[in-house]
């Protein structure tokens, strides 16, 4: 006898349908399976035979075949354990009168019948929604990472009894209750700008870049507080929307980052060792194509401390997802595109010795010393790094000073402002940020004076600056104006982002 039953694989972020047939004949005793699947697929007959007769049923000492459809897709991973071994009890008339048609199954058996938890199940249920499906199985452990998806059914399982039990009639399982999203904020008690000392001029920079969604470079002095200063920016950051939310979460999700709650409730603030590989950043593995820092970080922050330590090719993997939001990670198994649209905030020494420029200590580096290890950032990854500061080192009588600074809580309410003011000028556009409009919007909203114009055309000369570098100005220039609610940029706007990229022309 025949029998069908629907399930889903994950290909990137994108769930692929896949067709289970079970075909049982009378023949020498067997379990073959087809349709190009993988070693842990394959292992699934061990843990079906066990999961069935442990769950009060008898498995078919018959030949069996199982075909997972279509046969050009790579399947991967113990998803399919649930859906076989449900289409094995239907094909051997075990399900006599059940309809399996109607829902999509998932879940990886253990010896005893139990369900365990999945990776990858949201984007799983957000691809097979926008194809109709409507009725889900799961495991128990992803009911909260289901939980946010409404105009779905989804039955939340213990065990391979429960499931039978459930599409026989005998004890229906009660879907998940959809949940409203609340995004949560990054707590102020432990990195908050009031407990920077000093560094007015970094501070400015921190809050034109996350209001912008700019890429941002603090070059000073070991102790200036660089690092500080770069933990400080999820607490002025502005809350998620659950668009927002839903994406990093799908990306958590393949990559089996996600907690108890099912959701990634604030931006992602990665800070990978300068000993990660390049898979590790880019994504990649010997069991399918995960997610890596650039995309686990996607619509939330990329911080490299020390920036000049990680490898010339690891760096350079950022020129892409830089500049298209997107990060495209070629493997033998296949060709895979992340989002990966994120604020890049990076730190670095002056020189090897750290002291180059300060008035305090003396350097003991040569020039070519100091060349080196500048060297070690390319110019074209500079060059999309839009704001580039120079942290000096802060001074006694600013550490001991009682003089309160101003809370992350403060800065926030101004950047939200300014994103508001963004959210508003691109309503029509596919775009959130200024730091993400291409030449027709810069065109469109940036309208330059005069003076503006010469000003530009001066420092282009001047600090040999590149087409690029002169269209990030221009983007963080519309950013500072928006903090002063400007409507147009100004001459002041236009020299205060000038000086922000004065650094790599040194």
């Amino acid at each position: 006898m025949l029998a069908k039953t629907n399930s889903f694989t994950l290909y990137g972020l994108e769930g692929i349908p896949i067709e289970v047939e079970t075909d049982i004949n009378y023949g020498i005793a067997a379990f073959e399976m087809v349709g190009l699947a993988d070693t842990a697929v394959k292992e699934s007959k061990e843990r079906i035979f066990s999961a069935i007769r442990n769950s009060g049923r008898k498995f078919p000492d018959t030949r069996i075949t199982v075909n997972l459809a279509p046969a050009s897709i790579r399947k991967e991973g113990a998803a399919f354990d649930l859906p076989i071994a449900m289409s094995v009890l239907k094909a051997s008339d075990q399900l006599v009168g059940v309809d399996l048609s109607e829902y999509v199954l998932l879940g990886e058996l253990a010896l005893n019948g139990a369900l365990r938890p999945l990776v990858g199940v949201l984007p799983i249920l957000i691809s097979a929604k926008s194809r109709g499906f409507r009725k889900f199985i799961i495991p128990f452990a992803n009911a909260n990472e289901a939980s946010f998806i409404g105009d779905i059914e989804v039955f939340p399982a213990r065990s391979l009894k429960e499931v039978i039990d459930h599409c026989s009639g005998y004890a229906p399982i009660p879907p998940v209750s959809v949940r409203s999203f609340s995004a949560a904020r990054e707590s102020a008690c432990v990195h908050d700008l009031s407990y920077v000392k000093g560094q007015t001029v970094a501070k400015r920079a921190l809050e034109i870049a996350v209001s912008g969604g700019h890429n941002l470079l603090l070059v000073g002095p070991p102790g200036a507080g660089k690092t500080m200063l770069a933990k400080c920016i999820p607490s002025i950051m502005p809350d998620m929307t659950f668009a927002e939310a839903l994406e990093v979460t799908k990306i958590h999700s393949v990559a089996g980052n996600l907690g108890k709650d099912g959701i990634i409730t604030t931006r992602p603030f990665r800070t990978p060792h300068h000993s990660a590989t390049m898979v590790a950043m880019c994504g990649g593995g010997t069991h399918g194509v995960k997610p890596g820092e650039i995309s686990l970080a996607h619509n939330g922050v990329l911080f490299l401390d020390e920036m000049p330590e990680y490898s010339r090719a690891t760096l350079e993997s950022l020129r892409q997802p830089l500049e298209d939001g997107v990060i495209t990670v070629n493997r033998a198994i296949g060709s895979i595109t992340y989002p990966a649209s994120f604020t890049l905030c990076a730190s670095m020494n002056p020189c090897p010795c750290g002291n180059y420029g300060s008035g305090e200590r003396r350097c003991t580096c040569t020039p070519a010393m100091r060349q080196k290890y500048r060297a070690r950032i390319s110019g074209p990854l500079l060059d999309r790094i839009d704001i580039q500061v120079e942290v000096d080192a802060v001074r006694y009588d600013d550490l001991i000073s009682r003089t309160p600074a101003e809370s992350s809580a403060s800065v926030r309410s101004r950047v939200e402002k300014a994103r508001e003011i963004q959210r508003n000028r691109f309503a029509s556009a596919d775009i959130y940020t200024n730091s993400q409009m291409t030449e027709r919007e810069i065109r469109t909203f940036c309208p330059l004076s005069e003076e503006c114009e010469e000003i530009l055309r001066e420092s282009f000369m001047r600090l040999h600056l590149s087409a690029r570098a002169r269209s990030r100005i221009i983007k963080v220039a519309r950013t500072i104006a928006d903090l002063d609610f400007a409507e147009n940029i100004s001459p002041v706007h236009i020299v205060e982002a000038i000086s922000y990229r004065t650094y790599e022309s040194e």
